[in-house]
């Protein structure tokens, strides 16, 4: 079967930037579907997309669909017709789904059967209706109409290419009619760019100053950006969702290095790379001591023969911003930082937990309940609490709300405040995202703890649980965030102890009633995704979630020395022994004996079991004590030799109601052993 290179270019005004990516992705995917949909096969694809365009271009396209059979059965003779041979509804249905008559169905078999040859129409005829459904299908939030016309898009439509080989597709979409005429850059090449073919698609748009291509644009930006850095001997701050919204910006870029005032340094350097990229979608530059430099790299969409005025014309329009930067930062130092707790005691939190000044109170009291218990100060944790959201109240906060925090270390470093206490104003909001920072000290750790603790247990304490999708309190963020400071900082604190101080804090403001249980299930249940992530089995995390210990430190490292035991080859089979001797006992009548009375044993396998258990658990001891959990549970494996041969010899439940309570109690002290780490009954 023969085949040719498919084009598709849709000509649109300035689409958002944010989506462009995702927009050109989907546009692929969609034609993708509908030509697997079709059977027409291809041998590569890609992608084009650019400020005023989405285009995919599809090589080795099948010109001919294949010719297929469809078969189709239907319902048994004795079904489809009645005594007296007239058809039911069933038969009647089957046709009607077939798009035929009855007299059209085969009915020479055990059941009705359709059969039919469709012949392959050409692709040229197909493809219409396949970019229709494409752009269609696109993920676009909210569609607009334009002019008079009925058709809806994310932006007005300008011009159509639909090139099959070297012929024009005959269609309309989108209100435009479909030919081979795209256009180039704005004021480079506004004239029509004539594309010749499919493969010369790419090539007939460079030489009209247009880069259709969005990945080797933004490779284009991003390596000319590191050049010009280096020049200015400096790095560049190039997140790579500003790249990818420079890179929708432009079609033919060209980045150049401008500058600002010195004097703007003094501002915290945050405010202004925020500003920078958020406001002009600026490059930033560090020094080799990842200080800002007074200079950016802007990226401009013309290759300008005085490239100088658009670099005094950047600088002109980012000075004010600077300027306003620079105003806020001066204002809010004029008094002391702790001041701006007056206005937060207006300010609400949550309509039935008082003020945003109320909970920083609360913040203050628990992070100083927990600072010596991870040992830490819990005077700097204190006034760390108390100041922590001091910056909300900010001018600077105000005008840029991704300063908070960030904005009160520098307010707090500039009132003298201890360097722990300033640095923990920013910390307390840490760790921000799934595997981002977290805080460094120790107080900046107690009071990030706190600040997630005294909302978790807020929003429970008024019955706000979130549901499904809902968080609107970022209650699991906040869980995950406490158990990846104590876990990844090996911070020993009792969640017990905390939640239960947390909980005093509030009064009664909230419902106490089963609250600490409510939150710990909560918090603890957040390990479980976490450990799965990680690759441990869900079933070490029962293991020991079952024992159910308050800290979160000392619930990994339980977990992660039964994940290495389950490695062990004597794992399952004590796996199976605990599981068993659980059972076992959970059916004793009466309670179990304390202690195991030599003198009932009646059986040299109850002596070495015996003699076994009690070695085992000299040496297991301290090394329970000492929270050497993967020791421990090494030195227990050895007691499947012992175990499996009282099994084998031994029947637990003998007629002699002493012999039996003692085997109980024998197998009793073998379980505590195993519960001294985990209940690895689940294991098996």
């Amino acid at each position: 079967m023969s085949a040719q290179d498919f084009l598709v270019e849709l000509g649109t005004e300035e689409l958002p930037p944010k989506a462009l990516l995702s927009l050109g992705e989907a546009f692929l995917a969609g034609i993708e579907k509908g030509l697997q949909a079709a059977g027409l096969n291809y041998t590569a694809k890609r992608f084009f997309a650019a400020p005023r365009r989405l285009a995919v271009l599809v090589q080795g396209l099948d010109t001919q669909q294949a010719d297929r059979a469809i078969n189709l059965d239907g319902p048994p003779i004795q079904a489809a017709f009645d005594a007296d041979g007239n058809p039911t509804q069933a038969a009647l249905g089957f046709a009607r789904k077939c798009g035929v008559g009855l007299a059209e169905i085969d009915r020479s078999g055990a059941k009705l059967r359709y059969s039919q040859n469709i012949k392959g129409k050409p692709t040229a005829s197909l493809l219409p209706t396949i970019v229709e459904d494409s752009l269609n299908d696109l993920p676009i939030p909210k569609r607009m109409r334009w002019g008079l016309r009925k058709e809806e898009f994310v932006r007005p439509t300008q011009w159509l290419v639909m090139l099959f080989g070297d012929e024009v597709v005959d269609c309309t979409i989108l209100a435009q009619r479909a030919g081979r005429e795209s256009r180039g850059h704005r004021f480079h090449h506004p004239q029509a760019v004539r594309i010749q073919s499919p493969a010369s698609y790419r090539e007939d748009l460079r030489l009209a100053y247009v880069l259709a291509d969005f990945a080797e644009r933004r490779e284009l930006i991003a390596k000319r950006v590191d050049a010009l850095a280096l020049q200015q001997e400096g790095t560049a701050i190039v997140p790579p969702a500003l790249l990818d919204e420079v890179s929708a910006l432009v079609e033919w870029p060209v980045p150049l290095v401008c500058s600002f005032e010195e004097r703007f340094l003094d501002v915290p350097q945050e405010a202004l790379i925020t500003t920078m990229q958020d406001n002009q979608k600026y490059f930033c530059l560090l020094d080799a001591e990842g200080k800002l430099l007074p200079r950016f790299i802007t990226v401009a969409n013309i290759q300008s023969k005085d490239p100088q005025q658009i670099v005094q014309g950047n600088e002109k329009v980012v000075r004010p911003r600077l300027t306003d930067a620079e105003f806020f930062f001066n204002q809010d130092k004029k008094q002391p930082l702790e001041h701006f707790n007056e206005r937060l005691r207006n300010v609400v939190f949550q309509a039935q937990l008082g003020s945003v000044f109320d909970k920083a109170v609360r913040v203050s009291q628990l992070a100083a309940f927990i600072a010596p218990r991870i040992q830490g100060d819990a005077t700097q944790a204190a006034r760390a609490g108390l100041l922590s959201k001091c910056d909300l109240a900010t001018e600077m906060v105000g005008e840029f709300p991704e300063m908070q925090g960030i904005a009160g270390y520098y307010y707090a470093t500039h009132d003298g405040e201890p360097e722990d206490v300033a640095k923990a104003l920013n910390e307390q909001y840490m760790p921000r995202g799934a595997g981002a920072e977290l805080p460094q000290t120790l107080t900046g750790a107690a009071v990030a703890i706190a600040d997630k603790l005294d909302t978790l247990v807020g929003i429970f304490g008024i019955g706000m649980l979130p549901t499904g999708s809902k968080d609107p309190y970022a209650l699991r963020r906040a869980a995950l965030g406490v158990l990846r400071i104590l876990i990844e900082k090996q911070l020993d604190l009792n969640l017990n102890d905390a939640v239960g101080y947390a909980i005093s804090l509030f009064g009664d403001h909230v419902q106490t009633a089963a609250l600490a249980d409510q939150v710990l299930e909560f918090v603890f249940d957040r390990l479980r995704a976490r450990y799965e992530d990680e690759g441990v089995d869900v079933a070490c995390y029962l293991a020991v979630r079952a024992l159910k210990p308050g800290s979160a430190l000392d619930f990994d490292q339980r977990v992660q020395a039964v994940q290495g035991f389950r490695r062990l080859p004597e794992a399952e089979a004590l796996a199976a022994v605990n599981k068993r001797v659980s059972n076992l006992l959970s059916k004793a009548e009466g309670g179990i004996a304390a202690s195991v009375e030599p003198k009932y044993f009646d059986n040299a396998h109850e002596f070495s079991l015996y003699s076994a258990i009690q070695q085992a658990d000299q040496a297991v001891q301290p090394m329970f004590k000492a929270r050497q959990y993967s020791e421990a549970l090494a030195r227990l494996a050895a007691l499947r030799e012992p175990v499996d041969a009282f099994f084998d010899a031994v029947m637990v439940n003998a007629d002699d109601p002493n012999v039996r309570a003692n085997r109980y109690a024998l197998l009793a002290r073998l379980r505590g052993l195993f519960l001294g780490v985990a209940d690895i009954s689940v294991l098996g």
